[in-house]
């Protein structure tokens, strides 16, 4: 039950293993994801045009309940390298309630504002019914999402990351499953079309979710849930939120960023909307499988900060970042050298397939650059350090990135949006570096 193995096994070790079960996880979520969008295109253009106009009010809800749970395992990492293991239980008992309580909201909010939301970007009556459809059933699983993450957050931040990714995978394997039976009926199921690719995804986070509650209870951790520690305290309360908050607003950035540039390249053409969403899905499988390393290296930031094992911190983040200049490295060379394989499995019209390579060649051109500021951000919410993360994530969705493409597109058309990728990739990176100096100019 004790966790000193964070602060005593060697470092790239420790980096590997506890990121490995959650590289595996994300790349499998994201292959769960690049299936959906895949099965989703055979039912027509118009769905998987509809699909990537919801995205971003999911990636919304994903942003707000990922984000609080990063709080959650960022504190909860903290107490346990200090030691303090009633607060531990506390933050953990309070997190869980709070971040249900997010979805439950989120599930509310966006249900009801999800036709304005699709008319701000298309005037296509079917493009918005079929994005209703699919979002409305979609939306009403938020809450599972939320208890999903916490959980996920809560036994990363013991160091089971195993358990996170069978969990996950689970859940994402389902999916897979059920997206075609559901969609296009096969068995005794009807054929449900969009509806049933939504209902897909639900019944996957359900499955998900049941399995955390198996291995909570068959198997203790650490970190108890217990009712007595449900009444919020100010201490732990504001620790959860000043890191959740910052958190929640850096992963809601990109959903900005998407509908901004939506109403840029709609200007041009709808295909252009559509590049840009089947290359955000594309674009999950490598940047989710980061996000794997900068998972694992968060619980054991925050404990060796916890315990005031400075150096230990420094040669984390480094560890993590050649990782992730790896992951990166491979992804840009997969879309220059198979760029057309990539787009033509979401779309088989010519002209969408040429738009679509040609973005991929140009966008890729930042991804070695981007490592930076992700593994940059990941470090800095372990440190329970919100807002230097915020800033850096504010400069590569939005204070470089909008400005960039829009002043692109004025002179270069929809691939200005393009060029914008890399530009504000590069740009951003810079200000990490100056950020990560400023904010770990801590000794032993």
């Amino acid at each position: 039950m004790e966790q000193t193995f964070m602060k005593e096994k060697g470092i790239l070790y420790l980096v590997l293993t506890m990121s490995l079960p959650m590289v595996i996880s994300m790349m499998v979520n994201s292959l769960y994801n690049i299936i959906d969008s895949f099965f989703v295109a055979q039912i027509s253009g118009t769905a998987m045009t509809a699909l990537s106009l919801v995205y971003p009010m999911q990636n919304l809800i994903n942003a707000v309940t990922i984000g609080f749970g990063v709080g959650l395992n960022a504190v909860v990492a903290y107490y346990l390298g200090a030691q303090d293991f009633v607060r531990a239980d506390k933050a953990a008992t309070q997190g869980l309630v709070l971040n249900t309580l997010h979805g439950l909201f989120l599930s509310i909010i966006c249900i009801t504002v999800i036709p304005n939301f699709l008319r701000l970007f298309t005037t296509d009556a079917l493009t918005i019914e079929m994005g209703v459809r699919y979002s409305r059933i979609v939306f009403l699983f938020a809450a599972i999402i939320s208890l999903d993450l916490s959980f996920e957050k809560l036994f990363q931040a013991v160091g089971k990351m195993t358990v996170s990714m069978v969990s996950m995978l689970c859940g994402c394997i389902a999916n897979i499953i059920l997206d075609p039976i559901l969609i296009f009926g096969i068995g005794p199921f009807p054929a449900m079309g969009i509806e049933g690719a939504a209902i897909a995804t639900g019944l996957g986070q359900v499955l998900t979710f049941v399995i955390y509650l198996l291995y909570y209870f068959l198997r203790p951790i650490p970190v108890h849930i217990d009712v007595h520690y449900l009444m919020p305290e100010k201490e732990i309360a504001t620790r959860l939120y000043s890191i959740g908050i910052s958190a929640s607003l850096t992963m809601s950035l990109p959903s900005v960023m998407i509908s901004c540039l939506n109403i840029i390249l709609a200007g041009f053409s709808q295909a252009y909307v559509l590049v840009l969403g089947v290359y955000y899905k594309l674009q999950t499988f490598l940047y989710l499988t980061a996000n794997g390393i900068v998972q694992g290296i968060r619980p054991l930031i925050g404990y060796n900060y916890g315990a005031k094992m400075y150096q230990r911190v420094h040669k984390i983040y480094l560890t993590a970042l050649f990782l992730t200049i790896i992951i990166m490295t491979a992804g840009t060379a997969l879309c220059l050298i198979y760029p057309t394989e990539l787009m033509s499995l979401f779309t088989s019209v010519p002209e969408n397939v040429q738009a679509g390579v040609e973005a991929l060649r140009i966008i890729c051109i930042g991804f070695i650059a981007s490592s930076v500021s992700v593994t940059a951000c990941g470090a800095l919410e372990g440190l329970s350090k919100g807002i230097p993360s915020l800033i850096i994530s504010m400069c590569r969705y939005l204070v470089i990135m909008l400005p960039a493409a829009f002043i692109l597109s004025r002179s270069l058309g929809a691939v200005g949006v393009w060029h914008g990728f890399w530009v504000a990739e590069l740009l951003t990176a810079v200000v990490a570096l100056a950020v990560m100096w400023k904010s770990t100019r801590f000794t032993d």
